[in-house]
């Protein structure tokens, strides 16, 4: 395939607009960590019952963005399918910063933010998936420069090594992001289903998420780009919310067969607002509103409803990471199984959580950097192919 890539001009007042909004976001997200820092975590309502909030579910959720992301990249790289080249590279180039999105999101998180420096490598211990996913993060990102690198010299052989790679690796990240709350002692955690779960709706978010990108960026720049890519995609994001589907109902039908966990699965799919945003934000919005799009032979060859089922599947899949996160440490951990507390000095029952204004702030200001780095980088590389074309 002879294609071309090229970096964009940046010099119009759009662009610049673009990155001077970003860059607010990210000034706005620092102000409000240093001062959560400076105060103490608790300013953002979290506390001993309920220490993760909305930055480790944006955490989570961009990471699962970022192995989502390589699988595209994947079709080219690790199988040869010429007519995904186009998109390696943007591809890869996503997959990277969402990592360093979920990254900064977890540091956001601390209160104490050298500790995260210096700890998981210092005490490493292969029985924590705390010490484990650092070696896999920082890994993924050394190993997606490797990656662009060898795209943008067209080391073909090269390209399928590191490709194949980076393909297993996204996989051992997000599993292991899964296994930290599946292998753990909440319960509604402990599932050995929950770390493929995770891969699966990663998968989902992660195509939903570059079909959003390739449709916008080549519109934006007025290049040709074939309908049957768009939709040879939403095929395959058509059997990743599928697979999504079946791990869900799996996982809940075992929490409501199990006697000691049906009072939490109650609990979980009934008990609050978390409810709401499952029943409601992920199966029907998030995944059977974009299957019936998807499936369906007349909008699941039209490109403006795949676009409509990617953002529906993009918002469907962060409602099923605030459900995974905030649920399981808000109902109360069974600390003495079989046995009743009568005296405790740790609240007792269901734990109350609401989002804190310094959290959005911290989580937007995330975003901004994510956001900077990417349109920086059309400027930057060659990221951006000529055309995108079915070639037989």
């Amino acid at each position: 395939m002879d294609l071309k890539f090229d970096s964009i001009d940046g010099t119009s007042q759009q662009y610049r607009l673009l990155l001077i909004t970003f860059g607010a976001m990210a000034v706005a997200g620092f102000l409000a960590t240093w001062w959560v820092i400076e105060k103490g975590i608790w300013v953002t309502g979290m506390t001993n019952r309920v220490p993760w909030g909305l930055q480790i579910v944006m955490a989570v959720y961009y990471i699962g963005l970022s192995a989502g992301s390589l699988v595209i990249s994947g079709f080219y790289g690790v199988f040869g399918k010429l007519e995904y080249k186009p998109f390696a590279r943007i591809a890869v180039f996503v997959a990277m910063l969402f990592l360093i999105a979920g990254l900064l999101s977890i540091l956001t998180d601390q209160g104490r933010m050298a500790r995260v420096f210096v700890e998981p490598f210092v005490h490493f211990n292969l029985q924590s998936m705390f010490s484990i996913n650092p070696i896999l993060y920082i890994g993924h990102i050394l190993i997606c420069i490797v990656y662009l690198w060898a795209l943008f010299t067209e080391k073909k052989n090269l390209t399928k090594i590191v490709a194949t790679l980076a393909f297993g690796w996204a996989f051992c990240v997000h599993t292991g992001t899964g296994a930290i709350f599946g292998f753990g002692a909440r319960m509604l955690y402990e599932s050995p289903l929950l770390p493929a779960s995770f891969v699966a709706a990663a998968m989902a978010s992660g195509t939903a998420l570059m079909i959003l990108m390739i449709v916008g960026l080549f519109k934006i720049k007025k290049r040709h780009l074939d309908d049957e890519l768009i939709v040879s995609l939403g095929r395959f994001l058509a059997i990743c919310v599928l697979v999504v589907v079946y791990f869900l109902i799996v996982e809940n039908a075992y929490r409501a067969y199990v006697v000691e966990l049906r009072h939490a699965a109650v609990y979980y799919l009934f008990g609050g607002f978390h409810s709401i945003l499952f029943w409601g934000g992920l199966m029907v919005v998030g995944l059977f509103v974009p299957m019936f799009i998807l499936f369906r032979d007349r909008t699941g060859k039209s490109i403006k409803w795949i676009v409509i089922a990617s953002i529906l599947v993009v918002f469907g899949v962060l409602c099923e990471r605030y459900v995974i996160v905030l649920p399981g440490l808000m109902h109360p951990p069974e600390l003495f199984p079989g046995m009743e507390i009568t005296s405790s000095v740790i609240q007792e029952g269901v734990a109350a959580y609401r989002l804190s204004f310094a959290e959005i702030l911290q989580a937007i200001g995330v975003f901004g950097v994510v956001g900077f780095l990417f349109v920086l980088g059309l400027r930057v590389f060659k990221l951006l192919p000529s055309e995108a074309r079915i070639h037989t």
